[in-house]
């Protein structure tokens, strides 16, 4: 009786996943952008994967442990250059800080109260990625929408808004760049900061950058989603671009008042005003 129990239960499964897909409410298996599929194994044995009827994954985590897409197992493309970002959607508001990690270099960590957390590329080395994570801070469960690859089609032009040699260290140091440099500003151009993570101190194991409008303690929002609960982004050690997208808040508030810089242990040369060019077809 349960062995024909079991048989039923993944006959039913087996059809109502088909018309789900068929009705459009799934994801499409054919899309190599998305890979929220892709997620099936965990770095720690102790952790667990339920997949959802709706194509949502429920992962059940461990501090630090990691709901793991193996890239190069599963014979996907590894060179994602000519991809943005990667992106992960949560049903629900995450209860704890979460990370992405991808290839043990490049990763992203974002606060609690979060429902989507994004990895962007840019400057980054993504020409041969392995495998990517998402990690948690304390064990959680996390349902998880969807995990998708943004295209990057889109060609930037690069103005320099502030140069020099800012060396943060442990706080000590920032920088301003005036308002009158984002005068021609508009929603979706970027900030970037081309810098070196300094490694000087084998004591230091992570590296960060704080944005505010010069003058207040009110971080920029357009990295909102990668901020920890001090209002900083994590840098990876072998990181040298980090760029952050103006949201119309960000653009009118550095209008007026501009930006100041600082962070944790980076050495920071220069920041450029990126706008979009045009769109590659």
């Amino acid at each position: 009786m349960n062995v024909y129990y079991s048989i039923m239960k993944k006959l039913f499964l087996f059809f109502a996943c088909s018309l789900l897909v068929s009705c459009g409410l799934a994801p499409n298996a054919e899309d190599d952008m998305n890979l929220t599929s892709k997620f099936n194994s965990t770095w720690n044995i102790h952790e667990s994967i339920d997949k959802n009827i709706d194509g949502s994954i429920t992962y059940n985590s461990l501090a630090w442990g990691g709901l793991v897409g193996s890239v190069k197992k599963q014979n996907l493309p590894v060179d994602w250059s000519k991809y943005e970002s990667i992106t992960f959607e949560f049903a629900e508001p995450t209860k704890v800080a979460t990370q992405i990690m991808i290839s043990d270099k490049l990763k992203t960590l974002g606060r609690k109260g979060i429902t989507s957390l994004k990895c962007n590329f840019d400057g980054q080395n993504v020409k041969a990625v392995s495998e990517v994570a998402l990690q948690t801070e304390e064990p959680t469960t996390l349902k998880i929408k969807s995990i998708y690859l943004t295209p990057d089609n889109a060609v930037w032009e690069s103005s320099p808004i502030w140069t020099g040699k800012c060396v943060f260290g442990n706080w000590e140091n920032g920088f301003v760049v005036e308002a009158s440099k984002f005068a021609n500003a508009l929603e979706g151009d970027k900030i970037e900061f081309v810098f070196t993570t300094d490694t000087s101190n084998p004591e230091i194991s992570f590296w960060q950058f704080k944005t505010i409008y010069n003058g207040t303690d009110t971080t920029l929002e357009g990295n909102d989603n990668e901020l920890n609960d001090w209002g900083c982004a994590t840098i990876a050690k072998e990181a040298t671009i980090y760029r952050i997208i103006l949201s119309a808040t960000d653009v009118a508030n550095l209008k007026e008042k501009g930006l100041f810089v600082n962070g944790f242990f980076n050495i920071v040369t220069q920041c450029n005003l990126l706008r979009k060019g045009y769109t590659m077809q």
